[in-house]
């Protein structure tokens, strides 16, 4: 296949979920199929530009740049967008130049397909396209401004999430009615969007499981010489930021009133003002690191005290490749096939969350329970390999290369279904 690849930035570094994904997906695809990638990119990004190569034969950039967030600038540059129709995590994207260059790219090549990744670069796509496309959904992104909005404390911060929300919802909508086809990362967001829009209802929604490079992740023979949680994730993130101000606040003093020699460590690029504040002698925040292994295998317990997200997080398969016992909010295991009390422990009140973590400090024969079931399961099922082939089928059929049978026309999503359960 020939398939032109859009996002809105480069995918390396590889420090977020869905640069992440994207990456390892592709990486597969590139070894059988012709993938022209387009984004935007920054100036100093030829270093990024020319890694993006690994998965793409071609790479196409466009100029662009973001001030820094929390700044003087961001802020104005926000408030030119408090009146636009579009929700603003799409609205500032807007470009006229990513337009032309889309344009131009389908006038001259002949693709076998389009295929949108994330919602945002759907904003710039012309009308009509001389191909099959589809979208590649990491999230449902308006179920993110509705979380954000329910957990905000402030009158003017609910109203200002809550008209996002709004926007995000209609935006969402006429987007997805744009494609042929749908990929969605779990069972719960294809639910999610065929319950809040009828137009993906009528639509093929391939589920594209979340996988983990489980040579790279992999246990340490050595036990943490101390008590210590910890969490990774992008600190520049509004859920991410939320989870662990919330955790500090409310979670992680339970804990440490019954076992006070607890330490957290926050590790992920670019943490928020809020964030960094949290630093203690109890409470690291690291900011970026190259390698968030070595700080994993530190944990005796790996928390995900999610408030607000969607799709699914790569970093809990990330720390069951490495065999920690997981302890996660519904939100955060939202999406993952994780069975309570057998590969992770989920509790979403602050003092079930605590006393969860509290049990496995203490009892080491449940931790290592936990830990050997989760190793087990994402090797034998959610490698990434495995779930390229489940990516490569759906696009195959979506290009009109592949033909479906029967079932699996009316029902796209059996595909993903039927080979988790034969593999069982």
């Amino acid at each position: 296949m020939r398939i032109l690849w859009l996002k809105s930035d480069l995918l390396l570094p590889l420090d977020k979920g869905g640069r992440l994904r994207t990456w390892h997906l592709m990486r597969h695809l590139a070894k059988r199929h012709d993938i022209t990638y387009m984004s935007f990119a920054e100036r100093g990004q030829e270093r990024e530009i020319a890694g993006m190569h690994e998965v793409a034969r071609r790479v196409v950039t466009v100029p662009r740049s973001d001030p820094a967030k929390r700044s003087l600038l961001f802020y104005m540059d926000a408030a030119r967008y408090l009146t636009n129709p579009l929700p603003y995590a799409v609205a500032k994207y807007q470009s006229a130049a990513y337009k032309v260059q889309v344009q131009s790219l389908l006038r001259d090549g002949t693709f076998d397909l389009v295929v949108c990744d994330f919602l945002v670069p759907a904003v710039n796509l012309p009308k009509a396209l001389p191909c099959p496309a589809v979208i590649f959904t990491h999230n449902v992104e308006s179920e993110i401004w509705r979380r954000h909005a329910e957990t905000k404390a402030s009158v003017a911060a609910r109203w200002l999430y809550s008209t996002q929300h709004k926007r995000m919802l209609r935006f969402e909508e006429e987007a997805l009615a744009r494609f042929d086809g749908i990929l969605a990362v779990s069972d719960a967001d294809r639910d999610t969007f065929t319950r809040l829009y009828p137009s993906a209802a009528a639509k093929p929604v391939w589920v594209v499981r979340t996988g983990v490079d489980t040579n790279y992740f992999v246990p340490s023979a050595v036990e943490p010489p101390e008590p210590r949680l910890v969490f990774t994730g992008s600190m520049d993130w509004l859920p991410n930021e939320d989870a662990m101000t919330h955790f500090c606040h409310d979670v992680l003093p339970l804990i440490r009133e019954q076992e006070p020699r607890v330490r957290l460590s926050i590790v992920g690029r670019a943490p928020t003002p809020p964030v960094r504040a949290l630093a203690s002698d109890v409470i690291e925040v690291t900011g970026t690191v190259d390698d968030v292994r070595p700080h994993m295998r530190r944990a005796t317990v790996y928390v995900v005290p999610l408030r607000i997200a969607g799709g699914t997080r790569l970093k809990i398969f990330e720390a069951m490749a490495m065999g920690k016992a997981v302890v996660s909010t519904t939100v955060g295991a939202e999406g993952l096939p994780v069975v309570n009390d057998m590969h992770a422990i989920i509790a979403d009140e602050p003092r079930a969350f605590a006393t969860a973590v509290v049990a496995l400090l203490r009892d080491r024969a449940r931790r290592q329970a936990l830990e050997h079931a989760a190793r087990s399961l994402v090797v034998e099922h959610y490698d990434w390999s495995a779930v390229a082939v489940e990516l490569e089928d759906a696009l195959k059929i979506s290009a009109g290369l592949n033909k479906p049978a029967a079932k699996l026309r009316a029902r796209p999503h059996a595909l993903s279904k039927a080979r988790r359960h034969a593999s069982v």
